[in-house]
């Protein structure tokens, strides 16, 4: 697989990601804070209380985040890349450090796959913006 491909995928990785968390949390508030990521694995409602009005920001800021990295991903203008990617490192990163230092009360195996799973999107993207091309590079037309 291309770099070009690669940087794709992984961008549409994201914006699915956000997206997806962002419309259960917008759509259904109660059911993200309860259920997040899985039934018997409430990883939000481990961080009481429950604020629908909160919870329900914090998805369509999900959806909103998606939207650029989408747009990326379809694109792949090196400007657009970098912004989206560096958008969501501004959310991803505060994220990952407010998890990693808010796991009491977390079952062990929890705790292990939210650190998990929060430090490899903030990897990812990392990963994306280091291949991603530099500003000045030329555009490439791409063969139908």
């Amino acid at each position: 697989m291309t770099r070009r491909r690669w940087l794709r995928a992984g961008l549409a990785v994201l914006a699915f990601a956000n997206g997806a968390a962002g419309a259960w949390a917008a759509v259904a508030s109660r059911s993200f804070f309860d259920g997040l990521p899985l039934p018997g694995h409430p990883w939000v409602a481990l961080l009481p209380p429950y604020n629908g009005h909160l919870v329900f920001d914090v998805g369509v800021l999900l959806l909103a985040l998606a939207v650029p990295l989408a747009v990326a991903a379809v694109a792949l203008e090196p400007l657009l890349v970098r912004t989206a990617l560096a958008a969501f490192l501004v959310f991803a990163a505060p994220h990952f450090l407010f998890h990693v230092t808010h796991l009491g009360g977390f079952p062990i195996a929890d705790a292990i796959a939210q650190t998990a799973a929060t430090a490899l999107l903030v990897l990812v993207a990392v990963a994306l913006l280091v291949a991603s091309p530099p500003l000045n590079a030329p555009r490439r037309r791409e063969h139908p």
